[in-house]
């Protein structure tokens, strides 16, 4: 099990919780190592068990999926875990909270097995995942709440160049779009990702898309 990619479930539908544990325990690269119906089992468990991605709930009992995450993954943690958190469309009002608090991917609920199956893959290489559903959902509904007042914008250390790259990132566009948009080549684009996360200190690209958001740069 040792070159298994280690998951841990948890949501507090008991049905859907089943349904995640077997498509993951069916994938020959992946160990369910655990489940559990709220956010204060999840970090119990993390701690125990030793995951490499918790697929995370965000609506829960007892502790929910953000305040969770952010124990597991947020700011200060001396060993934290990757999240890749996955909700439905309504409860959308989360995702950015949901991105603060630490989680490395966000997928919808409706997404098929295939996608979650990525998700988790993606989440564990140490790659960010951002479905670009749900960063046009954030875009649209909560930018001027992110956006920090006029004048306040800031690109930091970023060349021109760079800071193109991180405005396609921010609205969602994979590597691959973004190489297209700029006629550039795809190595080229994940040049310059590596280079903005960097300068800027960030984690990995779901923190480049909050950055985007927080510092006004995204139109």
């Amino acid at each position: 099990m040792s070159d298994r990619i280690r998951v841990l479930v948890a949501d507090d539908q008991a049905l859907i919780r089943t349904g995640f544990m077997t498509i993951i325990g069916a994938q020959p690269d992946m160990a369910a190592v655990g489940e559990c119906g709220d956010g204060r089992q999840a970090v119990e468990l993390a701690g125990r068990l030793k995951p490499d991605v918790v697929v995370m709930d965000v609506r829960m009992p007892v502790l929910d999926g953000i305040a969770a995450t952010r124990q597991l993954a947020g700011a200060g943690v001396a060993h934290p875990v990757k999240v890749l958190v996955v909700t439905t469309f309504n409860l959308d009002e989360y995702v950015y909270e949901a991105l603060r608090a630490g989680a490395s991917g966000f997928l919808l609920k409706d997404a098929p097995p295939a996608q979650l199956l990525n998700g988790i893959r993606t989440v564990a290489s140490g790659a960010a995942l951002l479905a670009p559903e749900v960063t046009r959902q954030l875009v649209g509904r909560y930018a001027a709440r992110i956006r920090p007042p006029a004048g306040d914008s800031d690109g930091g250390p970023l060349t021109p160049r760079e800071l193109e790259v991180l405005k396609l990132i921010a609205t969602g566009l994979s590597n691959s779009e973004i190489a297209a948009e700029l006629v550039i080549s795809h190595e080229t684009v994940k040049t310059y990702v590596s280079r903005i996360l960097t300068k800027l200190d960030l984690r990995d690209r779901v923190q480049a898309v909050v950055y985007a958001y927080r510092t006004g740069l995204v139109a």
